[in-house]
């Protein structure tokens, strides 16, 4: 298939109806495609072909889109870190996504919607699902892979998955495996939605209702993970939301903390823009996210990595706390460096401090090139 032009995409089958991709528990998936995002410029008259640039693959987070240019400005475009350039710059969403790959809120080959139909997913599963529509497009070597949080997690799978395909990794603000905690309080908020009772067991898609109510407390649970305590308290504190009162005689939903209020803004984006059966489905991969499962532990499976990987952390992070990136750094078997993000604004570091991850990626692609023919 073609490369769609800069800044847009093209719809890659990836999973034919007489020989569907299979998820790695055993289920096919037919008639599955995947949304990818090219970002390619002219620089000064250079007229070859997109192809025969290095490829880099951006990893979008949870809610992400593969419109990296998009929610990663700053970072991705002409002399950028990453210099669209210099380089054929690839972002797919997610296999189990809402912004164009196949998910629950899919058309199945049936004719209606996959809903509670649609497999559970790993990271493995999302990776080997990228490189099938990456094949598609005549793509069999990846120059980098860069990706955060969820993006991170693929990112480091792709280098453990694909090795002969990946010649280096970026990966930022995750972690080897998922802890307890976050199995916890990802858990939480999956049990938000499962409880909304217009989530009829995953099959309300076509019904005309959704359980925006479940996904609205999921997200605001989640939110508290991705932005910082001090952060919090600095913007907010204890101020009452404007012209309400939650110090009156009695509690009501209807008189807010301005921090309440920020949180139910969260909460109503999200809503609008995102399906409940991806956010179910992507978080229950994040739960199931184990480097070492199956693979002989954890820090074996890192010390036998032999891509070159450099991994990046947020000092305020309370999702993935930077002494996991340190672990990651201290047990790969071929990590190029180890950088932190210093700011209040915790996990949602990578997207808020645009120029301090820019310089990370910019150092990352120096130390690359240099190593990497």
């Amino acid at each position: 298939m073609p490369l769609p032009p800069h800044g847009h995409y093209v719809d890659v089958p990836f999973s034919p109806a007489n020989d569907p991709w299979v998820t790695e528990a055993g289920v096919p998936l037919p008639g599955a495609s995947l949304r990818v995002f090219a970002f390619y410029t002219d620089n000064n008259g250079r007229h070859d072909a997109p192809t025969e640039r290095p490829v880099v693959l951006i990893e979008h987070a949870l809610t992400g889109s593969g419109n990296a240019a998009e929610w990663w400005r700053g970072v991705i475009g002409p002399g950028l870190g990453c210099d669209t350039d210099r380089y054929l710059i690839l972002c797919t969403n997610v296999v189990g996504g809402c912004d164009g790959s196949t998910g629950p809120g899919s058309i199945g080959p049936d004719g209606s919607p996959w809903g509670s139909r649609f497999p559970a997913l790993s990271i493995r599963d999302m990776v080997d699902a990228e490189r099938c529509g990456l094949e598609r497009l005549g793509i069999y070597r990846l120059h980098a892979v860069v990706g955060a949080s969820m993006g991170g997690a693929r990112a480091l799978e792709w280098a453990m998955m694909f090795p002969q395909v990946v010649a280096s990794s970026l990966v930022i603000a995750i972690s080897a495996r998922a802890s307890a905690w976050q199995i916890g309080i990802q858990s939480a908020q999956i049990r938000c939605i499962e409880s909304d009772p217009d989530w009829h067991g995953g099959d309300y898609h076509g019904s005309g209702r959704s359980p925006i109510h479940g996904i609205g407390q999921a997200r605001r649970i989640a939110h508290l993970t991705y932005r910082g305590n001090v952060e919090l308290d600095e913007r907010f504190a204890t101020e009452p939301q404007l012209n309400e009162d939650p110090y009156g005689p009695y509690r009501s939903c209807n008189q807010r903390f301005s921090v309440e209020s920020y949180l139910d803004s969260q909460a109503s984006k999200l809503a609008a823009r995102f399906d409940a059966g991806s956010y179910v489905t992507l978080t229950d991969a994040l739960n199931r996210h184990d480097i070492g499962r199956g693979r002989g532990g954890m820090n074996a499976v890192l010390g036998s990595c032999t891509v070159p990987i450099m991994v990046a952390g947020i000092d305020s992070d309370i999702l993935y706390p930077f002494h996991q990136q340190e672990h990651l750094y201290r047990h790969l078997g071929n990590a190029i460096g180890l950088s932190q993000i210093i700011t209040p604004t915790g996990h949602d570091g990578f997207l808020t401090e645009t120029l301090q991850t820019r310089r990370i990626v910019d150092q990352f692609f120096a130390t690359v090139n240099s190593i990497v023919r």
